[in-house]
């Protein structure tokens, strides 16, 4: 944790001249937060492109037709990182999640120069964790002993399914032979890798997702990301849904989830992530945790804590957009100031993801605001046996897993 001095870091934030003078004037204002210690930061980098638009996706990703500017964006992202370092001043980077689109395009050599420039401006901790995505349509074994020389010492591979009947429904480049030598290839160069697997897929059986499961289990991977698939809004699915299995079919495969991973030694700490033990993803327990994060590329969203406030931004989505705009000096399409009203309800639809919860005291530390701030929801909460808390701990019951979006959204303001 790092202690806050006053003003300090807040009036390092200087998009314009203007904020130091806001900063100062914080104190001044009914309401204002009071953080008295900055939280972990961690640092997300956006890569946009894939080789192909999966039907169900709502990510910012575009197709890589006839290939994609690597330099050109490379740079993009090390003068994105500069002109965010402000914000950040005396802060150090505990964890790195390089997400997409399709990371694993890139060439070895871009990825050494965009983990280069990274350690170039930025602190790292010493036991930095750096993950990044991977498609198995891209494995190459000499590309990821290079990426793993280069700085890379996490993996998350998007296997979705060992079916190739379901990958086809779901659009994927790969196979399922292809999915198995992509574990392997991470098993030969990394000690630390996720599986992402989705299940609910299109005509899926109970016993078709059982086999995923298992084959997943059967590599010990230290960690498993098992994802419900959903119709989100703008995607292929949404337009014209797939049949997929009911309400009942999916509840049983998500029961059969339970057994099997408990049986193969795995804590279920997050909804929708399991973890041998001491293996859970730290850089996504930040978010959960109500930690702090910059993100930089394309699309990328930044949550900033400060004595008084909390912001977020968005950069601008399409890579050509983004880029120009960088050219500009300006990527930052948004930006906005989370309110008091409005803080309770974010920290808590974090931190209920969480199987066992968070400590009473991180609320006040992440927040700036007293418990008492979101009191009448935890009771409501409480009642209705969705939560449980005492002097330590404030978690989800059984039934508030169950139905976590109905205790999420107690908590927001009126």
């Amino acid at each position: 944790m790092i202690p806050i001095k006053p003003i300090g870091n807040d009036a390092a934030f200087n998009l314009d001249n203007s904020q130091p003078a806001r900063a100062a004037n914080a104190y001044l204002q009914p309401g204002a937060l009071n953080l008295t210690a900055l939280p972990p930061l961690s640092l997300y980098v956006h890569f946009p492109w894939c080789v192909k638009k999966c039907p169900y996706c709502d990510f910012n990703s575009h197709e890589a037709t006839g290939g994609f500017p690597e330099d050109e964006y490379l740079s993009a992202v090390r003068a994105d990182l500069e002109q965010a370092l402000p914000l950040i001043w005396g802060r150090k980077i505990y964890t790195i999640f390089i997400g997409g689109g399709t990371p694993s395009l890139m060439s070895a050599k871009g990825l050494d120069r965009l983990l280069s420039d990274i350690r170039t401006l930025l602190p790292l901790d010493g036991a930095v964790e750096i993950t990044m995505e991977a498609n198995p349509g891209t494995f190459e074994a000499e590309k990821f002993k290079s990426y793993r020389t280069s700085g890379i010492n996490r993996l998350s591979i998007g296997i979705q399914s060992f079916n190739a009947r379901h990958l086809q429904a779901l659009g994927r480049i790969h196979d399922g032979d292809e999915a198995r030598r992509a574990v392997d290839i991470a098993l030969a160069n990394f000690d630390n890798f996720n599986l992402d697997l989705m299940y609910a897929l299109p005509s899926q059986t109970l016993d078709e997702a059982r086999q995923d499961v298992q084959t997943a289990i059967a590599f010990s991977p230290p960690h498993l990301s098992l994802y419900h698939l959903t119709m989100e809004p703008n995607t292929v699915f949404a337009k014209y849904p797939p049949v997929v299995p009911d309400d009942d079919a999916s509840a049983d495969m998500q029961d059969m989830i339970a057994e099997e991973t408990t049986a193969g030694g795995y804590q279920h700490y997050e909804v929708s992530a399991y973890a041998q033990p001491k293996r859970q993803a730290r850089h996504n327990l930040n978010y959960w945790e109500f930690g702090d994060y910059l993100g930089i590329g394309a699309g990328a969203h930044t949550k900033l804590s400060f004595p008084h406030r909390v912001i977020r931004q968005a950069r601008y989505k399409q890579p050509k957009s983004y880029m120009e705009q960088m050219r500009l000096g300006n990527p930052i399409q948004e930006e906005t100031e989370i309110t008091r009203s409005e803080l309770g309800f974010e920290f808590m639809l974090n931190a209920m993801r969480l199987t066992n919860g968070v400590e009473v005291n991180l609320f006040a530390e992440r927040t700036g605001m007293p418990l008492n701030a979101i009191e009448r929801a935890l009771n409501d909460a409480e009642t209705k046996g969705l939560l449980y808390r005492d002097y330590k701990t404030i978690k989800p019951t059984e039934l508030g897993q169950r139905f976590l979006n109905d205790l999420q959204q107690m908590f927001l303001a009126d």
